[in-house]
């Protein structure tokens, strides 16, 4: 199972390749809002999410997306994710329910890919 950590920069190429392992049009990902990184790869999101843990990363701070690449930029994130339910923080469904969290995993989608 390939996942990535991306610190830095990783292309729409690479993506859809990781990516092609589980799925045909999209990739998993897990943004670690703190740190402003993200795993990419692996079948469920937990898979990712694990890997960031084992990396350093705090639960509370990552969160699952869908990164659909054949999508327009604007688009190709899907905010779905079991991770995602986080009572503690008044988070109770898949999605992300905070505008500001929302946002800023977008903004760190962006700057790394």
């Amino acid at each position: 199972m390939i996942i990535k950590i991306v610190k830095d920069k990783i292309t729409k190429e690479e993506l859809t390749e990781i990516g092609k392992e589980f799925f045909d049009d999209m990739v998993k990902a897990v943004v670690d809002i703190e740190k402003e990184i993200m795993a990419v790869g692996g079948e469920l999101h937990s898979d990712a999410a694990e890997f960031l843990i084992k990396n350093g990363s705090k639960s509370i701070n990552l969160w699952g997306i869908n990164i659909r690449f054949n999508e327009p930029k604007e688009e190709w994130i899907e905010f779905d994710s079991l991770i995602n339910i986080k009572p503690v923080l008044n988070n109770r469904s898949q999605d992300v329910e905070d505008p500001e969290i929302k946002e800023r995993i977008k903004q760190i989608v962006n700057k790394l890919i």
